[in-house]
């Protein structure tokens, strides 16, 4: 097949998953019926909703490029606002850019002596190749550890050397199931299972939900389902 071939294959492959999302963004929208649709532009997207409304993301266990593992996310219009391309299955190091491609948050895997536990830290932007030798100039804005015990999933630390956690997530990633919660046990932030079927098929896993409440970054929260997937798939 030529290039150009290839190329055009890829944009209609493309674009029939970006028809699929759309229609899933729908269906949401019906089923989440008492959210009313937010018409928000990127920069509100990419940063605090502030606009007193929740944020509703369609989440979708796979990447628009067909050689890459990875998300697509859209919001309760149906436009593309995150994406996450990677070319291997456990990465070290994720990236989740907004819908044109720009880097938002790096996540990568923790590595220190001594500590076995999973852990992430998470910068802003994109920080480079996690093999780079060369000590990063950006520090951490939160860490992320996995619990060891069965009343929580994960613990959010703001930046990598807070002893207390700002966050507990609960619940369940694996049935797409569990809630981010702050020190007062407000919800601020859930995934759930898309329970409604298609032509007879259901959507499983692969497709779900996340609602995020205003005055919690909808970027964050989907950086800690890159990093929740990471560690419980």
């Amino acid at each position: 097949m030529s290039l150009q071939g290839s190329r055009a294959k890829t944009t209609t492959t493309i674009l029939k998953m970006i028809f699929f999302l759309k229609s899933l963004s729908r269906s949401v929208h019906d089923q989440e019926h008492y959210h009313e649709p937010v018409a928000e532009t990127e920069e509100v997207e990419n940063k605090i909703s502030t606009d007193g409304k929740c944020t509703l993301l369609t989440v979708w266990r796979k990447s628009l490029l067909i050689s890459c593992n990875g998300f697509t996310v859209i919001n309760s219009c149906g436009d593309l606002v995150y994406r996450v391309d990677n070319y291997i299955d456990r990465p070290e190091e994720l990236i989740l850019m907004d819908g044109s491609g720009k880097s938002i948050l790096t996540m990568r895997r923790r590595k220190k002596l001594g500590v076995r536990i999973d852990s992430w830290l998470v910068y802003e932007g994109e920080v480079g190749n996690h093999c780079a030798r060369t000590k990063l100039s950006k520090n951490p804005i939160w860490c992320v550890r996995k619990n060891t015990n069965h009343n929580a999933l994960a613990y959010v630390f703001r930046g990598s050397s807070d002893k207390r956690p700002s966050f507990v997530i609960e619940g369940s990633y694996t049935h797409r199931s569990c809630k981010v919660l702050d020190g007062s046990r407000k919800v601020l932030a859930e995934i759930k299972r898309k329970e409604a079927i298609v032509g007879g098929v259901s959507y499983g896993v692969e497709v779900f939900v996340l609602n995020v409440e205003p005055g919690f970054d909808p970027g964050f929260a989907m950086g800690l389902v890159l990093i929740l997937d990471q560690i419980f798939s």
